[in-house]
């Protein structure tokens, strides 16, 4: 498709969608809809924002309400800078407060990144607000804590990670060397005035208060089992979270599960396979289990 015709389309999708502010004990956070049917929402990552989705939402729009939010610290949402905000279970009760917000008691809820961590939070910390669980490219949090405890490999892409999570480091984000994931101009626009709207210090502080610090160490706690159909996607030419995280994913998924992996597709699986990652979710949700 040419830039052309991505911003002609970009365009008639924001034209179609409603937005909306649901409020979680004063936090507002925001969300784009579209569509009607069962509630499918869409959590986006680092860096990133709620339209990060909009070809996921625009082809599922037919069969489903689609709907996209912004995580705390981002864009639209609300956007405190204090770090007890961005605990797990105020991140799960923010996607409690948009399921609600739409009229909902749960949701299908598919998550990138952080918001696949925050997704994966949700279906432990809130299961009766989870229809079913689709994750792209984030491992299971026990899995995360297990893959930087023994995995020398997985340390050293989290570099990164450790630098966030020094203070100050905020002060040296530079959104255009994090926005080389990027490959549609028409989004990357729109992608660059969120993440001037965002706050970078409620941005990291996911990083801060959510993911290990040194010395790493696995959990001895046992999480709560999630029974409801998950789907994972990754893309294993992801060079930030690998592949190894995902292993004896089962033993903490006793709903039925399904794992995609996907050669020559890299982190950020929306820009690098839009259809693919469109047509599998369309399966998967459209299977009877």
């Amino acid at each position: 498709m040419s830039p052309l015709n991505k911003e002609a389309d970009l365009a008639a999708f924001e034209a179609k969608v409603s937005h909306h502010h649901a409020d979680n004990n004063g936090t507002k956070i925001h969300y784009a809809s579209i569509g009607d049917g069962p509630l499918v929402v869409f959590i986006h990552g680092f860096p990133d924002h709620w339209l990060t989705w909009w070809e996921q939402m625009n082809a599922l729009s037919a069969n489903y309400r689609t709907v996209a939010m912004d995580l705390r610290g981002y864009n639209m949402s609300d956007q405190p800078e204090d770090e007890a905000s961005y605990t797990p279970d105020r991140l799960a009760a923010d996607v409690c407060a948009v399921i609600e917000d739409c009229g909902e008691e749960n949701a299908i809820v598919i998550g990138h990144d952080w918001g696949g961590f925050v997704a994966w939070q949700t279906a432990l910390l809130r299961p009766e607000k989870v229809s079913r669980l689709g994750i792209v490219n984030l491992p299971h949090p026990w899995a995360i804590s297990r893959e930087l405890a023994n995995n020398p490999d997985q340390q050293k892409a989290s570099g990164y990670a450790r630098v966030f999570q020094q203070p100050g480091s905020e002060s040296k984000l530079d959104f255009d060397r994090l926005s080389t994931w990027i490959r549609d101009p028409a989004f990357r626009s729109r992608h660059m005035a969120a993440m001037e709207a965002s706050n970078r210090t409620g941005m990291l502080n996911y990083y801060r208060v959510c993911f290990p610090a040194e010395p790493y160490q696995d959990r001895k706690d046992t999480p709560p089992k999630i029974t409801v159909p998950v789907l994972i996607i990754h893309g294993m030419e992801d060079p930030y979270v690998l592949t190894a995280g995902h292993n004896g994913v089962w033993e903490w998924v006793a709903g039925n599960l399904t794992i995609r992996t996907w050669p020559g597709v890299g982190h950020f699986v929306q820009q690098d396979a839009p259809d693919r990652l469109t047509a599998a979710l369309s399966s998967w949700l459209g299977e009877t289990i």
